[in-house]
């Protein structure tokens, strides 16, 4: 029994917005229609719903209105037959729980053996929309015959179900008839809506929409750094054209490097890049379509290889519309923005979608706040807030199916990347770096949203206090999937915010990352120029012993040791480790910044040019922000590792050692040490330098060495270093960005005055000093309650004392004023200053006379 128009109408309307994002296939959506209205109804009201639709999206209305006809172009015993087959063929379905999997051919019967096809298992009931009698059934891993799903190779023939509506195949069962007296029209027609309302929300199980000869010409869909389903903008605007997608790779090592040392695509992101395409293009697989890569070679005398390798596949596949989301490395925008100028000259229509970071790094400005600051994660999200531009919006969930197009373009196998290359030893044989690795990681959107989830269920109540944890997973190890774009920050972010624990530590992360990305488009050179130049000129050591110590984990300090091995087998440490280890090589072992950056971008899984070239400048005292802390190799144990289980997992020849001597195994005795099996320069390596004090202070003295050679650049007033300032930030201070061609390209250079150590400052003004009040070195502390506790009764005593001194000066001033006019003094005040009985700190000092002992 079909219902009335006017009843339907809302659930029409709502299908047809699902059609207009892509969740729904517009073969599904006339199906329904169908479905719920009946033949006679649909014949006469179809046209008028998707009227619309011919101003709005004429793509999607051809495509409806080709169906339609399609449809009706049919003669009733057509019709009749097919509905018979698909009521018999529901009925099979209702009785078992799955299909055996048949091997078919394309355009054969199945009783034909010649390049057998297998058609995936399918659930009952599953089936979103139907297709009519061409070929097989078209499954969820179904490919045409002689093609291997993973291979890119351009099929043959292809597989054109573009009729996915209503009338439906049985394959192997053709041949067998079904009596009309089984089933009353009727019964079939209720039958069929009920069977439609269920697969709605069981969801779509046919997948995919190719093109019929007729449809629009396909779209490119260019994946970088995004590859993933869930809340992909580029993706989702590639299905609101209503045309067949052809998802596409291109890797061009040349283009990614930039113009300077930046190591953007080092060998353990080069290995999670290859396993991530490989968990893509099988996710791609489950949505009906595929992804197809191509090596771009570097030798171009145009724009870049990429632009190249876009312009054969436009040619060679028609297609008038390339669709990506946007890259913000300077070099990289530079790229993209010749892409999209040269393919729009030729009449093809380019465009980048904003998703990378939460906020589009060239569009944050400093107006109404001022450049005071800059550099801070407060001084960025304060520019955030003063000049908020395009909302975030909400994440967009994964599309169902995708368009496919009547015929590949050529690809490569993902294995000709070289992507994964391993090195070989003389005899041949491979060497398998990556295994830990392997086994250490899921490298696929699943994977990410695996993490996510228990991250949120679990670390996410510790993170706010106790992040710097290296002995308990109190992190969400979601950087590399961030990296590779498998999770949206606004995914992340909009699942933060709705966990039971939301803390604010945690959001701040995603603030940090997209300063840092800032920071790169307003300085290019972030990654191999210091932006403090007085800092260029630092003395720094060439022993290179020291360096291939620190990075093989042997530098006889196990706290550093363990960091830099976990580095090297799993690609990972938390951010409280690499502090650790940047501080041991910059402070301690004097090396330059640069040596670190580089080996962070090689064996990180995570690494990221503007994320790692920021910190690594800031931990090399020569970013715009200087950190007011130095972490000690030994002392920074009590804050991450207690108790050496962090230190016994990465070094297990120092397992036997007691707890309170695990991270300074020299003071061990020596019968400690034979009774451990411990022996120095055998088992375990000696310490590549002895005196930590006598090294960081040849370090500081170093710093105020070149802060006074170069005086210049140094702000005589306030004692901060100078850093020249970039002209998009010179235009923002003098009012110009908003002006059009309204940016300083020439004239003097602006200064700016930047955050500074009150250490560097207290040394260059008394360099003799026996000790800096301002010393940066942290030592760490075994619970952060108890260091909040000290800090609240030192605070505590502070006020207290300010109050006695006032109270002090009063009575002074009194009885000055009482002995001048002959009055008698004021008693004087009972007890004395003494210590607080309970406080532990020997230098909290409480007056008698203002506040009470602490209990």
């Amino acid at each position: 029994m079909s219902l009335s128009v006017t009843s339907v109408q809302p659930l029409v309307r709502e299908t047809l917005r699902e059609v207009l994002v892509g969740r729904e296939d517009p073969g599904g959506f006339f199906a329904m229609c169908v479905s719920l209205m009946g033949h006679q109804e649909t014949r006469s009201t179809f046209p008028s719903i998707i009227r619309p639709l011919s101003t709005s999206n004429s793509r999607l209305h051809a495509i409806l209105t080709s169906i339609y006809q399609e449809y009706f172009s049919k003669t009733e015993e057509d019709e009749l037959e097919l509905a018979l087959a698909r009521s018999r063929l529901e009925d099979q379905q209702l009785s078992t729980s799955s299909q055996e999997a048949q091997v078919v051919w394309p355009g054969k019967p199945p009783n034909h053996a010649t390049s057998p096809q297998l058609i995936s298992k399918q659930k009952p009931m599953e089936n979103k929309c139907t297709q009519l009698a061409d070929g097989p059934v078209s499954g969820r891993n179904t490919y045409p015959a002689q093609t291997n799903p993973r291979s890119n190779e351009s099929p043959s023939q292809t597989l054109n179900p573009h009729r996915l509506f209503l009338k439906e195949n049985v394959s192997g069962e053709d041949d067998q008839t079904t009596k009309e007296g089984d089933f009353s029209q009727s019964q079939k027609a209720k039958r069929s809506g009920k069977r439609r309302r269920r697969q709605k929300g069981a969801g779509q199980q046919l997948v995919g929409l190719p093109s019929s000869p007729s449809a629009p010409p396909p779209v490119l869909l260019w994946f970088r750094r995004d590859l993933r389903l869930c809340d992909n903008p580029a993706l989702i605007g590639s299905l609101e054209l209503g045309a067949p997608v052809i998802p596409i790779f291109i890797w061009s090592p040349e283009e990614e490097e930039g113009p300077g040392i930046t190591v953007a695509m080092g060998g353990a992101c080069k290995y999670w890049l290859h396993q991530a395409l490989s968990c893509f293009l099988t996710s791609l697989e489950c949505i009906g379509t595929r992804l197809l890569f191509f090596k771009a070679s570097g030798e171009s005398d145009e724009v870049g290889s990429s632009l190249r390798t876009l312009k054969k596949l436009v040619k060679e596949t028609g297609a008038r519309t390339v669709l990506a989301n946007a890259l913000y490395e300077p070099w990289l925008k530079e790229r993209d923005d010749e892409v999209v100028s040269a393919l729009q000259r030729e009449g093809v229509e380019c465009r980048l979608f904003h998703s990378y970071c939460l906020r589009d790094p060239y569009s944050v400005s400093t107006e109404g706040v001022g450049l005071r600051g800059i550099g801070s994660v407060s001084h960025f999200m304060s520019c955030c807030k003063q000049n908020p531009g395009s909302t975030v919006g909400v994440p967009v969930d994964p599309p169902a199916s995708l368009p496919t197009p009547a015929l590949w373009p050529q690809g490569v196998a993902l294995d000709t990347l070289e992507l994964a290359r391993m090195p070989r030893r003389k005899d041949g044989t491979a060497i398998d770096w990556a295994a830990n690795i392997r086994k250490s990681w899921d490298f696929s959107e699943e994977g990410a949203h695996a993490r996510l989830e228990a991250f949120l269920h679990d670390g996410v109540y510790r993170y706010e206090k106790e992040s710097g944890r290296a002995d308990a997973p109190n992190t969400s190890c979601l950087s590399p999937y961030l990296h590779f774009g498998q999770l949206s920050p606004r995914w992340l972010l909009w699942d933060a915010k709705g966990a039971r624990c939301r803390p604010p530590k945690f959001q701040r992360k995603l603030a940090w990352r997209d300063l840092a990305y800032w920071q790169l488009t307003l300085f290019p050179d972030l990654p191999w120029e210091s932006l403090r130049p007085p800092y260029k000129a630092l003395r720094w050591s060439g022993d290179r012993s020291h360096l291939k110590a620190w990075q093989r984990g042997r530098t006889g300090y196990p706290l550093v040791d363990a960091a830099m091995r976990q580095l090297w087998l799993t690609g990972w440490m938390n951010n409280y480790m690499r502090h650790v280890v940047a501080s041991f090589l910059i402070a301690y072992l004097h090396l330059p910044w640069q040596e670190g950056y580089r080996w962070f971008q090689d064996t990180l899984v995570d690494a990221d040019v503007a994320i790692d070239a920021m910190m690594w400048q800031n931990g090399g005292m020569c970013g715009l922000d200087h950190w007011n802390f130095v972490m000690h190799p030994v002392d920074a144990a009590m804050t991450c590792d207690p108790r050496g289980s962090y230190v016994r997992k990465w070094c297990p020849e120092l397992t036997s050692l007691p707890d309170e001597l695990i991270h300074k195994p020299w003071k061990c005795p020596a019968s400690m040490l034979r009774r451990a099996g411990l022996a120095f320069g055998q088992t375990y390596p000696e310490r590549v330098i002895v005196d930590l004090e006598e090294r960081r202070n040849r370090s500081l003295q170093d710093v105020a060495l070149v802060r006074k050679q170069f005086g210049e650049y140094v702000d005589k007033r306030s004692g901060c270093d100078l850093v020249p300032l970039p002209r998009r930030l010179v235009s923002e201070a003098l009012g110009l960005s908003h002006r059009s061609g309204g940016v300083v390209t020439e004239g003097k250079e602006f200064l700016l005055p930047v955050i500074t150590r009150m250490e560097f400052k207290h040394q260059q003004e008394d360099p003799d000093a026996a000790s800096n009040p301002y010393n940066a070195v942290l030592k760490g502390y075994v619970s952060r309650k108890r260091d909040e506790t000290i800090a609240f009764l030192n605070e505590r005593d502070f006020t207290a004392s300010v109050m006695f001194e006032g109270a002090q000066r009063r009575e002074r001033l009194e009885n000055n004023q009482r002995r001048m006019e002959g009055l008698p003094l004021l008693a004087a005040p009972r007890g004395r200053a003494r210590r607080t009985p309970t406080a532990k700190d020997k230098f909290s000092i409480v007056p008698g006379g203002a506040v009470a002992s602490l209990k």
